[in-house]
């Protein structure tokens, strides 16, 4: 496994600027409902602290823990501290109104002791952070950003945010690789900037392959479906406009397929399992997974439609986040992840991916060339193109 005009140029000072097992808590519940409480046995905790004690978490998404993808990950990551400090519990809210996101959080941060905020939908967090300042928030996508929505730095405040574009870049190049049509797309939630990076990223890797592999793979958009970013400009794409519509997932993906794409990178959400029943529905199509390993979900009968899987490695960082909390470690700090760090990168397990083994060679070198630096995909506001990019020349 080789891994917004004021909020725009913040987002750049930030990020070189995210999308895309099964639950072991019970079902989630709209943030105005009950919320649902998961916890392990009330034992000693093996931190050697015992500051994290009993630690209340919760993490709050727009659609749901067990999307499969994006927020599914960061839960796991919550699980997986949990496992190791069985007296700290977490609790599942689902707030589907993306204009109700802030005020979610306004109206449970006091019952905390963490919130974890997967999603660019939640930046504005950083006015109810610095009013909270006992209250540790782990963010997810972007930074958090003040009343004027410029990004801030807080010392309650971990936000991670993701180079996308070097995790769409393998994608495109294996895409690229793979097409037996010479057709593939990338099909999106909203373009956010973890979004837009994606697609960009993705576009990068079609038009590297090409230019050094020799592939001929056409990069296939609908213009019905076109995306707008925060900047308000039209960037293209294929953008389902959420990340909670199986329904209309299901229809971009057809209309993709209907125009002959037979590899469809899907950075979509939960709106992602629309396209894959449009694949497993067709013949001889694939799907490239996004932000975790989507090979179990590709299953469709004695087959598989997962090519491989696009990652961001989610789930180990908001892990460590809350570890260091328990520790006394913890900093407030705006954090850019990408394949310098192994948090970016995509599948390359046997058995959980389909790639040939010349596609595998050329992933591993590009992967290298990303990780070194001497490749730089474009992304949704690091000035570069999905045609003129170092690396590309």
């Amino acid at each position: 496994m080789r891994k917004i005009i004021a909020l725009a140029l913040a987002l750049v000072m930030v990020c070189a600027l995210a999308a895309c097992g099964n639950p072991t808590t019970e079902s989630s519940a709209p943030a105005s409902e009950s919320a649902t409480e998961s916890s392990a046995p009330a034992e000693s905790s093996s931190a050697e602290s015992t500051a994290g004690e009993g630690l209340k978490i919760a993490i709050i998404t727009t659609s749901g823990i067990d999307d499969g993808s994006f927020n599914q990950d960061n839960y796991e990551g919550i699980l997986a501290f949990i496992a190791d400090n069985p007296t700290c519990t977490v609790t599942d809210i689902k707030e589907p109104d993306l204009n109700k996101c802030i005020q979610a959080v306004e109206d449970v941060i006091a019952d905390y002791d963490v919130l974890v905020l997967p999603g660019f939908n939640y930046a504005a967090c950083g006015t109810v952070a610095a009013e909270n300042p006992d209250k540790k928030i782990i963010l997810v996508d972007s930074a958090p950003t003040d009343a004027e929505g410029n990004a801030v730095e807080l010392d309650n405040v971990y936000s991670m945010t993701f180079k996308e574009e070097e995790s769409g870049f393998f994608a495109g190049v294996a895409a690229a690789l793979q097409t037996k049509t010479n057709k593939v797309a990338v099909v999106n939630g909203i373009a956010y900037p973890s979004n837009v990076n994606y697609q960009f990223g993705f576009m990068s890797g079609v038009n590297y392959a090409n230019a050094k592999y020799g592939t001929k793979a056409e990069i296939v958009e609908l213009a019905s479906y076109a995306g707008t970013d925060v900047n308000n400009n039209n960037v293209g794409g294929n953008y389902i406009g959420s990340f909670a519509d199986e329904a209309t997932g299901k229809v971009v993906g057809k209309a993709l397929i209907d125009e002959g794409c037979d590899i469809l990178f899907v950075a979509a959400g939960s709106s992602g399992n629309g396209v894959f029943a449009a694949a497993k529905e067709a013949k001889d199509v694939y799907v490239i997974g996004c932000d975790t390993d989507q090979y179990d979900d590709g299953v469709n009968g004695d087959s598989n439609i997962v090519l491989t899987s696009a990652l961001k490695v989610m789930h180990l960082n908001v892990q460590r986040q809350l570890q260091a909390i328990v520790d006394g470690t913890f900093a407030g700090k705006n954090d850019t992840l990408g394949a310098s760090t192994d948090s970016t990168g995509y599948v390359s397990e046997a058995g959980r991916q389909q790639l040939t083994e010349d596609t595998l060679a050329k992933l591993a070198e590009c992967y290298d060339a990303v990780k070194a630096g001497t490749i730089v995909p474009a992304s949704n506001f690091n000035g570069h193109t999905p045609t003129d990019f170092p690396g590309l020349a």
